[in-house]
């Protein structure tokens, strides 16, 4: 029953992997979430949200503000007649025209300010977006290593099962001609049963993991996602910790952030501490009118909306006295958000530093730790061979070869794990050296 179940499951993995399918390495994977993900497109739209502040900005600081407006109306009751400045009581008509434009010429640099705030806030998205890029990519790695992690363990567990089904074939041939036992041959189906039991759950764990990295690509759920599930190269980098240190503590989008958000908390303490002084703004217009009332002979329109025409220039002076402390209560707020985002931008700072000395760390003992665990492997698969010929000959126990088979299973394992986790690493530091996952 083992062994059938077992030829089946392999033989639809087999099939399923014979589709033709596009196969995407782990480079195809990160394009295709970036470009799918519903976080850049948030964080795109946050992006067209801080242009157009920007562009407000600029038109208030360097354009003034023009109205036109226009209103007519009929009065029925006690009105004053315009030639002859009485009153009367006939139904008028009444239509006005009015155009104005002002500018203000000093407002406590506000206008200045909330420019260079928005030509920052465009800054913070830029950095925003990238860093939102970056969290995506990492996570698609994670995910897809996760993917070729179990698909690597079961083809080794396929293989062992493989193995085990020929073991038992002859085991049971040699029971048949009286040169084994039946309680080997028992043996030999329990550890075939165990084979079958660990490459299931490790197909299941790579099925799920490579669900999660679907989710993470927003893969059409009716298409198969095919990667590449090749090995990785090894390589070892030699870097400077203070090295990298340095240029992420400059170029990290996350600093970056912060310190922005440090310089636009002193812009806006600065634009509040301005707001106690006077303001002065400069404002022209023009405005006609017509009328008409019943019983009277009015001039015509266009004589009316020429005659009727003025112009005035406008200059004031507005000058704060007291607004029940609001303006101090403003500038006690910004002295707040200032003190927050300089606290912010200090602990930024360290938890970069921080996760870039322990990526480098955690990189530099994954290479280790992957050498030893590649000669492990290498000792661990000749051990195998070795007691898997003894096996044959009946020079050792089914159960002593089950042990020598865990062994060689799990310095495979450890050997695959321990690459991928030093691939990770070195990938983090690589992106705090100053290039993109996307671009590794």
């Amino acid at each position: 029953m083992f062994v059938l179940a077992a030829m089946a499951f392999v033989s639809v993995t087999e099939a399923w992997g014979q589709a033709e399918v596009k196969v995407m390495t782990l480079h195809d994977c990160m394009e295709y979430a970036v470009s799918n993900s519903t976080k850049m497109r948030i964080q795109q739209a946050a992006k067209g949200d801080a242009q157009i502040d920007r562009r407000d900005a600029a038109l208030k600081l360097f354009t003034p503000q023009i109205n036109a407006q226009t209103y007519a109306y009929y009065n029925f009751g006690r009105s004053i007649d315009p030639q002859t400045n009485t009153y009367f009581n006939t139904t008028s008509f009444h239509n006005n025209y009015s155009v104005s434009a002002g500018y203000d010429l000093f407002d406590g640099f506000k206008a200045v300010n909330n420019f260079k705030i928005s030509r920052t806030g465009l800054q913070i998205a830029d950095s925003q977006e990238k860093q939102v890029e970056a969290d995506i990519c990492l996570a698609v790695m994670e995910a897809y290593y996760n993917v070729v992690y179990y698909k690597r363990l079961a083809d080794v567990y396929r293989e062992q099962v493989a193995t085990a089904e020929e073991a038992l074939k002859k085991a049971r041939r040699q029971e048949e001609l009286g040169q084994k036992g039946h309680a080997d041959v028992i043996e030999m189906e329990a550890d075939l049963a165990d084979r079958q039991y660990d490459l299931t759950n490790t197909y299941n764990m790579y099925c799920d993991q490579k669900m999660v990295l679907a989710d993470l690509m927003f893969w059409p759920t009716d298409q198969e996602l095919e990667i590449d599930t090749g090995m990785p190269a090894w390589r070892t980098d030699l870097t400077s910790a203070s090295a990298v240190v340095d240029y992420a503590l400059e170029n990290n989008p996350g600093i970056q952030i912060a310190s922005m958000q440090e310089l636009n908390a002193k812009r806006e303490l600065n634009t509040a501490r301005w707001q106690t002084l006077p303001s002065v703004g400069v404002y022209a217009g023009w405005n006609t009118s017509y009328y008409t009332y019943q019983g009277s002979t009015t001039a015509t329109f266009a004589d009316q909306f020429r005659n009727n025409g003025g112009e005035y220039v406008e200059m004031s002076l507005s000058i704060p006295i007291w607004n029940r402390l609001g303006k101090n209560s403003t500038i006690s707020r910004k002295k707040h958000a200032l003190a927050k985002a300089t606290a912010e931008l200090d602990q930024t700072r360290r938890d970069v530093e921080s996760e870039v000395r322990r990526a480098i760390q955690d990189r530099d003992g994954a290479d280790v730790a992957y050498q030893q665990a590649q000669r492990k492997a290498e000792v661990q698969e000749e051990a195998y061979s070795l007691n898997q010929k003894k096996l044959e000959q009946g020079l050792i126990s089914p159960l002593e070869f089950q042990t020598a088979n865990n062994n060689y299973l799990k310095s495979k394992a450890d050997e695959m794990n321990s690459l991928f986790k030093y691939l990770i690493k070195q990938a983090v530091v690589r992106y705090y050296s100053g290039v993109d996952y996307i671009n590794q």
